[in-house]
């Protein structure tokens, strides 16, 4: 072979081997390219972007069936060890950073939907904010990303995360990032495949902006924001069978009567909201009939309603008409709102740091299990969480059922059990 054919061939195969590397590269134009908006061909990110990809497809057959965190800079702040975090959850991080929502859009196939993952959780927008994007496009791009989603796996848990706040000063103002929000929610309304958790309250100070003690530039969190990130996506990973797989081991004290056995809704049901007649009872089920409460390896679960807010009580089919010592641990996602009823009146239960209405206790852990105590005599209830008093006499009627609400965000309840006293 001369010297011609030689190099002739050389130069075949390494243009094979650019287009097979140029597989993962920003396209060079728009044209033909889903979705509108920003794709961003900075220098520094197509560099980043190919090489993230590249990657990425060499490990398609390992990270087959995890849990996908699907985003920009802000996933890609993770790691690929999660800092720690969701031990023992098969999970791949997707992120890139500086990445949009139409770069998200291009690269979904290829890099999230080949993995076929067993959930997602999507935290994007942001910096289609910074390149100026209209709130409506940034939220087309969202309904596109969703719909391949959901057409690639129509029963997958798709987690969506509120974009996180920011600041003006980083061209991501409040009033933009709520704006997009809102047409996120409006994008996925009523699905009940699709659960959004409020992070951009959990995040957000007075003012609607990132808080310098999270977000030490206005628009990455340090370790404090992914903890606090980490803790608000548990719930929702244990009621999707991500984490806390074993059912809970707790024993009752003595004198003490479990009103929740741990595995199904046994002694709970719906009654009319203003005769108090049962209209429902779930003996032996794991779910309501409408799927709303759920019993899941020792926690009764309210999960979150896909439009936004439901109001709905499940009530024990049981009453007390003794005076009564009532005990329970609850969970709450970032700005859940529930209740514990009383014989009828309602204790708010609720995320009370952001919900309310006791927002300066300090014993409360967010994102994690606080105590009730209820004391129950002579027609007073006195009631506290975590041993800080929420009400101190509250009236309630001489006998009547307890009763567990539902209405915005996931609320947990466990360990719930009851003690007649004289």
């Amino acid at each position: 072979m001369n010297a011609k054919r030689v190099i002739l061939l050389l130069s075949f195969i390494f243009s094979l081997d650019l287009f097979a590397v140029s597989k993962f590269a920003i396209p060079a134009t728009d044209k033909g390219l889903p979705g509108e908006g920003p794709i961003r061909r900075y220098a520094w990110f197509k560099n980043l972007w190919e090489k993230k990809r590249t990657g990425w497809a060499k490990q398609i057959k390992r990270d087959q069936g995890a849990l996908v965190f699907l985003g920009d800079s802000i996933t890609q702040g993770w790691g690929d060890k999660f800092r720690g975090h969701f031990k023992g959850v098969k999970v791949a991080n997707r992120g890139i950073s500086g990445d949009t929502t139409r770069g998200v859009l291009i690269r979904l196939k290829e890099d999230v939907l080949s993995l076929n993952p067993k959930g997602v959780i999507i935290l994007i927008g942001t910096n289609d904010l910074e390149e100026a994007a209209e709130p409506e496009v940034i939220a087309g791009n969202l309904k596109l990303i969703i719909a391949a989603l959901k057409k690639h796996d129509p029963k997958m848990p798709i987690i969506l995360c509120n974009t996180f706040p920011s600041s003006a000063t980083k061209k991501r103002p409040a009033d933009q990032i709520k704006k997009v929000n809102q047409l996120y929610f409006a994008a996925v309304k009523g699905d009940p495949q699709i659960t959004v958790l409020d992070t951009w309250l959990l995040f957000a100070d007075a003012k609607g902006d990132a808080k310098k003690v999270e977000f030490p530039d206005l628009l990455h969190p340090n370790k404090q924001g992914y903890d606090k990130w980490a803790a608000a996506l548990q719930p929702l990973l244990a009621t999707h069978g991500f984490t806390e797989t074993d059912l809970d081991q707790f024993k009752t004290e003595p004198g003490f009567v479990s009103l929740f056995n741990g595995k199904d809704l046994t002694g709970w049901g719906f009654r009319n909201q203003h005769t108090q007649q049962k209209t429902a009872s779930f003996d032996g089920k794991t779910a309501s009939n409408d799927g709303r409460y759920r019993a899941i390896n020792g926690r009764l679960v309210v999960t979150t309603p896909p439009e936004g807010r439901r109001i709905q009580q499940l009530w024990t089919t049981r009453e007390f008409p003794k005076n009564f010592i009532l005990k329970l641990e609850f969970r709450a996602t970032p700005n859940a709102d529930s209740g514990v009823f009383i014989r009828r009146p309602q204790l708010q239960c609720r995320d009370y740091v952001l919900a309310g209405p006791w927002k300066d206790l300090k014993k409360y852990k967010p994102q994690d299990w606080n105590e009730i105590v209820v004391v129950v005599k002579d027609g007073v209830a006195h009631c506290t969480c975590n041993g800080e008093v929420l009400n101190a006499e509250f009236k309630v009627p001489t006998s009547g059922p307890i009763g567990l609400e539902g209405d915005r965000g996931q609320m947990e309840y466990r360990r719930i059990r009851v003690k007649e006293v004289d």
